[in-house]
């Protein structure tokens, strides 16, 4: 989220989620604040968790007026308390009122997915599987979304369909089978794209490994297959990459984590974790 990632990528994002809150005019703010008036107001914490989202919080309101001020006692990745007061905003009072459910909402969310994924990620402490998240975003939120599991501790999967190869049980259908998939593969991406195959039982497996993929995805299967599947795998002599997914929670993850499979991906990192609550209060003019 540095300043050539937040003006090539996010303000545009950022500016069509202001629009979409203030069609034409904010009249509740309008009606109260018709000229300019500095203020401020407090950025509290109503639950403990990781806070993420500080530079986007910040940006909705210089957006809106590049002379607004915030002051952080907190960044990305750290631990807050409910109850903590982590910053203050400062600048025109109607730039305050009309920014702040915008502001909120990407904070919360981001700081949601954050502390989410720390979550999860703490249960593979000492393992080295590393946990990644999927495509399972929300629309146009993607990059806001992706870079809270990287804050809360995770990994990105691909980004988007440019970024890799993933043949999944469509794509193999479509292809013919396997082996024909994973080849079509080879002959059409670059050679520096690896190539990743979902399989849903040993004889995909198999073919898969005859077929030299570089990763082996373990989709929804039951930890006795999963065990099989992985003794497969590691008995080849070529290199292969191992990958869990299906359905994957903080509540189920413990069956995954002995394993030994170098990934371990959750859609739920960023489709079903809870907002964290924080809100702006005391707004009052200086």
């Amino acid at each position: 989220m540095n300043t050539i990632t937040m003006g090539l990528n996010v303000d545009n994002l950022i500016l069509s989620a202001l629009r979409e809150d203030i069609s034409s005019e904010d009249v509740s703010t309008n009606a109260v604040m018709p000229e300019r008036q500095e203020g401020i107001v407090n950025l509290l914490v109503k639950q403990d968790g990781i806070i993420c989202g500080l530079k986007v919080f910040e940006r909705v309101f210089t957006l809106l007026d590049p002379t607004t001020k915030c002051t952080f006692t907190a960044k990305d990745g750290d631990a807050v308390k409910k109850g903590q007061k982590i910053g203050e905003v400062t600048g025109d009072i109607r730039v305050l009122l009309s920014g702040e459910r915008t502001a909120l909402n990407y904070l919360q969310r981001m700081s949601g997915i954050a502390t989410y994924t720390n979550n999860v990620a703490k249960l593979l402490e000492g393992t080295s599987t590393k946990l990644l998240d999927t495509r399972k975003t929300s629309p146009n939120n993607r990059i806001f979304e992706k870079y809270a599991v990287t804050v809360g501790g995770g990994h990105n999967h691909r980004y988007n369909l440019s970024d890799g190869v993933l043949l999944k049980d469509n794509h193999i259908g479509a292809a013919g089978g396997v082996a024909k998939a994973v080849k079509m593969a080879k002959d059409y991406a670059p050679f520096v794209r690896k190539i990743e195959v979902e399989v849903e039982n040993l004889d995909m497996v198999k073919e898969a490994v005859q077929a030299e993929a570089d990763i082996i995805m373990l989709d929804n299967m039951d930890t006795d297959t999963m065990k099989e599947a992985i003794e497969i795998i590691r008995a080849s002599k070529h290199k292969i990459e191992i990958e869990v997914s299906g359905n994957v929670t903080k509540e189920n993850i413990s069956r995954l984590t002995n394993l030994g499979v170098d990934y371990i991906s959750s859609g739920a990192l960023t489709h079903s974790s809870p907002i964290l609550d924080l809100s702006l209060k005391n707004l009052h003019a200086i």
